[in-house]
């Protein structure tokens, strides 16, 4: 393929085409209706593939065919409907334009001092001496002026002044809509202070231009700190890393740091690339990952996340991932994702806002031209004891006309879904809690039941071996190593545990085994020196012919005794009363023998994490009708854990499809479901719920990529803060589309009362509700997680 950026202006071949990818920042970009203008003009732009617009970051993602357009003309194209564009890649289209390496939020404004807030506070000085001059110097307010016969006063010049100074921007962009045929904001009120001016009404032009300038600089601000907390997060992670490179230190970017480099890290510094500690030891503050404040030990052998801070001594740490495949890069990737994603709550509101304004625009321009046609005398009524006058001059009813097209707005209603998800999902991120789409956070906050998986949720998912119970005429050493060699090709938890404690034991090599298989939920099994051995459940052996109901032990003075005079070898030390016992003390047993003889049982045990029953209470107190426990355990194990964490309900010996199952039974009983596991285990379970949510997935790609919302550190305790920043969140959506509603409609049934003057339309209906929505949302960024002890 040709890569020569001259061959762009060429004609392609049939079927040639090579896509490049321009992240450009467009910090004006604030709504969805600006958003629409942009995607307009970049759509009219020939070789445009795909783009991607967040008015919440300000930043726009456009795919081109390199041999039909280049950046440079994305650029203009978006210059053209009246935004700037700041930064980006490389504008020339020349080697590497279009990259990922492009702006991934809009860099702070100068949203006091810039160019639009010169111009609107002149505005603002000369709309005051106006209205000095118009209503409190009225004997100095002079005529100054006579165009095509009209007089002009002092204070009329003022206010001109005033339009001219603070209206201009606002009609640019009216004039930029009106191209573009989009029916916005810009495009009303340019319009409303164009018309205010061309037939005399001076002092309504320049109040409308100058509080609906102040009004953009507020929404601005508001935007601006909404910003901010995903700017605080892109900015965890250091520019710069301290490379051993040739025996010597060398200070380069960090996203110049290759896989396999050794970075040094001294106490204070951040760490700048995910990596494993290969020297030194140190506390890590890894709370910008995992929203952990403790500050966990790292020594040689350990993971270590870009973006943490060393507290305390020096560590070299071998890189394994690049700068733009850290888990910090990810995480933030798929913040920006979650933000472009649309609820159906910003779904419904967008094609409400697609009606309510063309609505209102047409009861605007009826109710400027009818009333003044229909009321030929004065008509007085009286509306909750207030006498109100209907006149028919034009001049009371286009004014009117003009205050409902302020309120045609719908910019308060738009951007109150949007600017709560943000919010929502960035104050997560923050926290420790990656929640991958506004839709996820919306269904979090409405689930009904809670599953949790036991093992490592629930469970620290750190297993040990509490009982050795040889049969009669077998060792500790034999049982052990048999079992230790069965497990050797198996990666779950309880083959770790019991690999470890064969170790300790000793008693001579483990053997490996040949022909090893994973029975599903129920074991293993495999050959050692010729014969078949299984490891696994009771329900594993009693499907090979065991009978274990057949010979119940008892305990007698501490003695195993069995009431079958049978007493075979392979059950009559692990009948009923044994397993039962380890079983009720919160223990997974797993046998070990052939299919025709036991040698064997090992107890394992589990321990429940200290903040789970908290977490469990917290989560009742909070709303959550029904919290259940699932397990593949045993009923003994798992009625133990169960009462000891508190759940309303608890399910045993579940396969991954009886997971499944569970979930779906839940659903139909009390409604949505959340499903909370390890991310990969509980991979079925996780899809079918409502809401699947994977814990401890700082360190796993697949729970990353795979769940709806991502707890990053091993902590429970985050599941009562996540359901209840869900269900603010949804309560702050709720609370902000009616509030904005609720005051347009009042607005709009005070003006034809002339009630609701076009000052107020501005202040109360656009300028203040727009922050009110902002400002509401952002109280989401103040909920935090409550600590578990």
């Amino acid at each position: 393929m040709n890569d020569d950026p001259n061959a762009m202006g060429e004609p392609s071949e049939q079927g040639r085409r090579r896509e490049l990818t321009a992240r450009l920042a467009v910090p004006e970009m604030d709504c969805p209706s600006c958003a629409q203008k942009v995607d307009k003009g970049l759509q009219r732009l020939d070789g445009i593939v795909d783009v991607t617009l967040q008015p919440t970051t300000g930043t726009a993602a456009v795919t081109y065919d390199a041999y039909r357009t280049d950046e440079r003309a994305v650029v203009e194209a978006i210059e053209a409907v009246g935004y700037e564009v700041v930064g980006g890649t490389d504008p020339g289209g020349g080697e590497g334009s279009g990259s990922t390496n492009g702006v991934d939020i809009a860099p702070p404004t100068e949203v006091w001092t810039g160019p639009r807030a010169k111009k609107t506070w002149l505005g603002a000085v000369f709309v005051t001496l106006g209205l000095g001059f118009e209503f409190v110097l009225t004997g100095q307010n002079v005529a100054v002026a006579s165009v095509l016969g009209y007089p002009l006063s002092l204070a009329d010049g003022l206010f001109l002044v005033a339009i001219v100074a603070s209206g201009t921007p606002v009609v640019r962009s009216g004039y930029y809509s009106a191209r573009n045929r989009s029916l916005d904001i810009d495009l009303l009120m340019g319009t409303a202070i164009i018309a205010a001016t061309g037939i005399g009404y001076f002092v309504e032009a320049a109040t409308l231009a100058v509080l609906f300038s102040v009004a953009e600089l507020l929404e601005d601000y508001a935007m601006d700190r909404a910003r901010d907390s995903l700017r605080e997060l892109m900015e965890l992670s250091p520019d710069e890393a301290t490379v051993r490179r040739d025996g010597e230190e060398t200070t380069v970017a960090a996203e110049d740091v290759a896989v396999g480099e050794i970075v040094v890290v001294r106490p204070g510094e951040k760490i700048p690339l995910d990596g494993t500690v290969t020297e030194g030891e140190s506390a890590v503050d890894e709370s910008p990952i995992t929203g952990e404040s403790v500050p966990v030990d790292a020594t040689p052998g350990d993971e270590v996340y870009a973006g943490s801070i060393n507290e305390g001594g020096y560590l070299e740490i071998e890189i394994t991932s690049t700068a733009g495949n850290s888990t910090l890069s990810r995480i933030i990737e798929m913040v920006q994702g979650a933000q472009a994603k649309q609820t159906e709550t910003e779904q419904f509101v967008d094609r409400f806002a697609g009606y309510y304004t063309p609505v209102v625009v047409i009861l605007a321009i009826l109710t400027a031209a009818i009333p003044p046609l229909l009321i030929a005398e004065p008509i007085s009524v009286t509306v909750a004891g207030y006498g109100i006058a209907f006149v028919g001059d034009w001049r009371t009813w286009f004014i009117r006309g003009l205050t409902l097209l302020v309120i045609a707005c719908p910019c308060a209603f738009v951007i109150s879904t949007p600017v709560s998800v943000v919010s929502g999902i960035t104050s997560a991120a923050k926290n420790g809690v990656l929640i991958k789409g506004g839709n996820h956070l919306e269904a979090m906050g409405e689930v009904d039941a809670i599953a949790l998986d036991k093992t490592g949720t629930l469970t620290r998912g750190e297993l040990a071996v509490t009982d050795v119970v040889p049969v009669e005429g077998v060792d500790e050493s034999t049982l052990l190593r048999r079992a230790a060699g069965l497990e050797r090709r198996s990666e779950h938890p309880i083959a770790t545990a019991i690999i470890a404690r064969a170790d300790v034991a000793g008693g001579g090599d483990v053997p490996e085994p040949a022909r090893f298989e994973s029975l599903t939920g129920k074991g293993i099994r495999g050959e050692i020196e010729g014969e078949t051995y299984y490891a696994g459940k009771p329900a594993l052996f009693e499907e090979l012919g065991f009978d274990f109901s057949r010979a119940r032990t008892k305990t007698d003075g501490g003695v195993v005794t069995t009431d079958d005079t049978e007493s075979d070898a392979e059950a009559g030390a692990f009948a009923d009363g044994t397993l039962a016992a380890l079983e009720r003390a919160g223990k997974t047993v797993v046998l070990v023998g052939t299919d025709t003889e036991l040698l064997g049982a090992i107890a394992i045990a589990d321990e429940v994490r200290p903040e789970s029953r908290r977490a469990v209470q917290r989560l009742q107190a909070l709303g959550v009708e029904h919290v259940v426990m699932l397990t593949g355990d045993n009923e003994g194990t798992a009625r133990a854990i169960a009462e000891r964490v508190g759940v309303d309900e608890y399910r045993a010996e579940l396969l991954p499809e009886d997971k499944v199952a569970a979930v779906e039974a839940l659903r139909d009983e009390y409604g949505a479901v959340a499903m909370v596991g390890d991310g990969i285990n509980d991979a079925p379970a996780l899809a079918t719920a409502d809401v699947g949510i994977a814990m401890g997935a700082a360190g796993t790609d697949t729970a990353l990529e795979t769940a709806d919302i991502a707890l990053m550190s091993d902590d429970i305790g985050k599941l009562p803060y996540l359901y209840a920043l869900s269900h603010t969140a949804n309560g702050v959506i709720r609370q902000n589309i009616w509030a904005s509603l609720g005051v347009k409609f009042l607005l709009a049934l005070g003006v034809p009362l002339g009630l609701v003057s076009v000052a107020l339309a501005v202040v109360v209906g656009d300028m203040g509700m727009s922050l009110g929505v902002t400002g509401n949302a952002m109280r989401l960024s103040r909920i935090r997680p409550e600590r578990f002890e």
